[in-house]
């Protein structure tokens, strides 16, 4: 269909463009007697009709061969007309050669008038044949909408290039007000018909006068540093700002093609994305009560968005934080209304409200997310770690078994592995308190242990974007600091699978492929952002945080690996331990946080022996 639409629009202009070298030829020589017809002598008027067919032919072939016709017209522009001109002047040339062979003449100013009529016609033709595209293509609900009005900053080739693609677009609902340069020559002058305003100390004045909604960068060329105090002064409107990069400078490799969309997690993941076998999660969430604990949280929501799309019999998402879990409430209502769910705010500290809970909703799957995670700061809080990740999940554990919850799924971390700080020993004594329940009790207790989450609350890459926003330096701990990544929607497929293929007392663990260099994720997220290290942004190095090691593990020694049908995930086996201790601690520890005791790293290096106290305390 669109091959024949293109033929007949080429048949078209062929017979358009020999109408014109006819009307061309005939008109040069009326304009040569000063349009008296009758003064034009008859041997001129036959040289011009004898050669006339020949040079309709010719011309449509030299104009095929000027590549005339395959010129996208609505975007056509200077190039295009001088290979009009071009093509007119062979046609000319080969007029004046089968005149001379016809051993006859024309006078000689027929020639030079015949070659500025033809590219005239030429010329004039393809603007008429580009207005009409254009009005033709023109989306009628544009013209219906206000407008956004924009102010152009950079009025230099970038943004020369940038409003002519504006103005000429079909597709963008944009007035361009006004145009902002530092070079002070420019100002009051006009850029195609925008007016130049002023300089980045104008800005703000300028959005107050043309009522500017959305400001574009156009000035590719400025490192980060350079263009930090212009955002600066544009952070303090109320308007959207974007950064145009400049195409030659993609060419150049000075700036990254993917500056032009977002830069995905994915991108700096170093392998594949890992794909689960969604319809058997399916089938054992469907009409299930679902409890996700910190439903609000990173992990939390998406495992409540994937399980949202499952059909369960009723979604529950328990938070504390009561920010966050309105956001997703009103998510979840926009693109799920459908859904059967509720947001419950409570803590996992109190026992008697999850003790209601359960006795209200009854659920039957339990995914438990809610937790402490960030080391430095639980480093710095010892016994708040203990309260909410130890003693919490204690309480969610025992009343699952109470009200006969079938699955109960814990999400555990790699630094739960030989741990170094107090976030990972609490994470490891949930598993201890996950694995020994599940002897006792009929519900399958599993946990699912990972890596780094990249674009979670808190985690490296919201860090570091932010402070290439802000024009640097990026801060790295250590040169040589590695860490096992993973995306929320693995995480959160890794949870969902380990429901589905629990038995009890496993801990499930990703094949996260090789550990990636925090340096070279840092580097990586500068040379994506179309930045320079060193020239645009600094990498600094803070040195390693309490508690903080150099490269975590996944599987402690003596747990071993057993693999699954899924060929990324496999099984650490259950480490024996005793858990009439466990279970004696634990209360030690309870009646001990009561006192905010000073001394909870040494209790809870009783329960884990592999913990390794800080320096200080060994």
């Amino acid at each position: 269909m669109k091959d024949g639409k293109l033929l007949i629009r080429r048949v078209c202009l062929i017979i358009m463009d020999s109408i014109i070298v006819a009307l061309s030829s005939m008109l040069a020589l009326a304009l040569r007697f000063d349009l008296n017809i009758s003064a034009i002598e008859k041997d001129f008027s036959n040289n011009v009709l004898h050669t006339l067919p020949a040079l309709i032919v010719v011309s449509v072939v030299v104009f095929g061969f000027f590549r005339i016709y395959n010129s996208l017209w609505e975007y056509a522009g200077v190039r295009e007309l001088l290979l009009i001109v071009a093509a007119s002047g062979v046609s000319m040339g080969f007029q004046t050669i089968v005149i001379a062979m016809m051993s006859t003449h024309m006078p000689r100013s027929y020639y030079p008038l015949y070659w500025v009529i033809l590219s005239i016609f030429m010329c004039a033709s393809r603007v008429c044949y580009r207005a009409i595209r254009r009005k033709k293509n023109h989306v009628p609900t544009l013209r219906r909408r206000k407008p956004t009005n924009v102010m152009i900053i950079g009025a230099g080739a970038a943004g020369t290039a940038l409003i002519r693609e504006i103005q000429e677009s079909e597709k963008l609902n944009y007035r361009i007000c006004c145009v902002m340069d530092s070079d002070k020559r420019k100002h009051g002058r006009y850029v195609r018909g925008i007016p130049v305003v002023g300089d980045r100390y104008d800005i703000i004045k300028n959005v107050e006068k043309y009522k500017i909604e959305k400001i574009i960068i156009a000035l590719p060329k400025l490192s980060a540093k350079e263009l930090k105090p212009i955002l600066e002064i544009c952070q303090q409107t109320s308007c959207e700002v974007q950064k145009m990069p400049g195409i030659y400078q993609m060419v150049n490799g000075e700036v990254s093609v993917t500056q032009l969309k977002k830069v995905e997690i994915e991108d700096l993941l170093g392998r594949e994305p890992i794909h689960m076998d969604m319809d058997r999660i399916t089938a054992y969430v469907q009409d299930r009560v679902i409890l996700v604990t910190g439903g609000a949280g990173s992990i939390g929501s998406e495992i409540c968005r994937q399980i949202a799309t499952k059909n369960p019999k009723k979604l529950l998402i328990l938070d504390i934080y009561e920010n966050t879990s309105y956001t997703l409430q009103q998510e979840l209502e926009r693109k799920h209304p459908e859904l059967d769910f509720e947001v419950l705010i409570a803590s996992i500290r109190d026992e008697k409200r999850i003790r209601d809970i359960f006795h209200t909703y009854q659920p039957d799957i339990v995914f438990h997310a809610a937790a402490h995670k960030h080391v430095p700061l639980m480093e710095a809080s010892p016994n708040e770690a203990i309260k909410n990740n130890v003693l919490g999940t204690y309480n969610v554990v025992r009343i699952a078994d109470e009200f006969g919850v079938k699955r109960f799924i814990q999400i555990s971390t790699d630094k739960a592995v030989n741990p170094t700080n107090i976030m990972g020993a609490s994470k490891r004594i949930c598993e201890m308190i996950v694995q020994s329940f599940n002897k006792r009790s009929k519900t399958e207790y599993v946990a699912v242990r990972f890596g780094n989450v990249l674009g979670s609350n808190g985690s490296v890459i919201p860090l570091f974007r932010q402070q290439i926003e802000e024009g640097g330096p990026i801060t790295v701990t250590h040169p040589e600091i590695i860490r096992y990544f993973m995306t929320i929607p693995e995480a959160v497929s890794l949870v969902l699978m380990a429901g589905a293929n629990a038995q009890g007392g496993e801990i499930f663990v990703l094949d996260m492929g090789e550990p990636v260099r925090i340096l070279d994720l840092a580097k990586n997220m500068i040379r994506l952002a179309g930045l320079k290290e060193g020239e645009d942004i600094d990498i600094v190095f803070t040195g390693l945080r309490p508690g903080e090691k150099l490269y975590e593990e996944l599987l402690m020694d003596e747990e071993g690996m057993k693999s699954t049908d899924n060929s990324l995930i496999y099984i650490g086996k259950p480490i024996e331990f005793d858990e009439e201790q466990l279970y004696q601690e634990l209360e030690h520890m309870r009646e001990e946080v009561g006192k905010e005791t000073v001394d909870m790293r040494r209790i809870v290096k009783q329960i884990v022996p592999t913990y390794v106290l800080p320096g200080n305390m060994e």
